[in-house]
């Protein structure tokens, strides 16, 4: 049974659409289509019923389903091993990181690495998702809560400082009151921000005027004078228009993690790339 029309089997199952399976496996629409009636044909079966909906499981596809996830995860355990192997500076890297950090913290980084190893294309995905290490979504991760994945090798890379920040010309809050001022926070989904906890326990009478999940939109929120916003260092220090307030105490620093899976350790391109990152960041 070909393995790549069990992966479009996997990616049907995972977005419930054809073109949902297509962006996941950069494949066109019509190819996915194809493979899938080809995989049907080889089977025999019926494998989804097509509904207004999406693409549901019937229960020939439910029969199938726990043997095509361990054929997955014996071929990404293949390719992970063989990558792994890979002594050679050139090829692919991929890393992922939240759009601050790699907006404001992973440039020079990068830019050291793609220096001193020309061969090696570099490709940056940022955002909030979580991605899937053992499917090689990734091939490292910069993010601020540690792994709790198993076969994942992680370090705790540095200790991140923030800062409350606001406009240049706006005025300073008053201290253990904000009566007055203005918050810019975190989005009600985004949980466990204690930077966040700790501003509104420091001016408990300041009311929100802006939530985002992004970082960079709160820093340039902040410098048109919405209001006071708590940022990693890095995007605050370098965002034009914004200022340091000092509240009495700095809010609580957050640890950075760098993780990737263990059957990449031996990757050359990856430990050239985790040297140069712990070379520049601890600068």
């Amino acid at each position: 049974m070909d393995w790549s029309n069990i992966r479009i089997f996997l990616a049907v199952v995972r977005t419930g659409t054809l073109g949902g399976a297509g962006r996941t496996l950069r494949l066109s629409h019509p190819t996915i289509g194809r493979r899938l009636r080809a995989l049907e044909e080889d089977t025999g079966q019926t494998l989804f019923q097509r509904t207004s909906d999406g693409f549901v499981l019937t229960d020939a596809g439910e029969t199938i389903l726990a043997l095509a996830e361990r054929m997955e995860e014996s071929a990404l355990a293949m390719e992970r091993l063989l990558a792994g192997e890979g002594d050679q500076l050139d090829g692919m890297l991929r890393i992922s990181s939240a759009d601050w950090f790699g907006t404001y913290v992973l440039p020079p980084v990068l830019a050291r690495f793609s220096l001193s190893y020309p061969k090696v294309v570099v490709e940056l995905v940022t955002g909030a998702r979580l991605f899937d290490l053992s499917r090689r979504e990734a091939d490292v991760v910069f993010r601020i809560v540690p792994f709790d994945q198993p076969d994942i090798v992680q370090r705790r890379l540095l200790s991140m400082q923030y800062g409350v920040y606001a406009a240049s010309s706006a005025p300073d809050p008053l201290t253990n009151d904000g009566s007055g001022s203005m918050l810019i926070t975190m989005s009600t989904d985004m949980n466990g921000f204690p930077d966040l906890a700790w501003l509104q326990r420091m001016l408990p009478n300041a009311r929100i005027a802006l939530r985002s999940n992004n970082r960079s939109v709160q820093a340039h929120m902040c410098a048109l004078g919405i209001g006071l916003a708590v940022l990693p260092r890095p995007v605050g220090d370098q965002v034009p228009g914004l200022r340091l307030v000092d509240l009495g105490e700095p809010p609580p620093a957050r640890d950075i993690w760098l993780g990737y899976h263990r059957d990449l350790r031996r990757l050359a391109r990856l430990r050239a790339l985790i040297d140069v990152a712990v070379d520049v960041l601890g600068e």
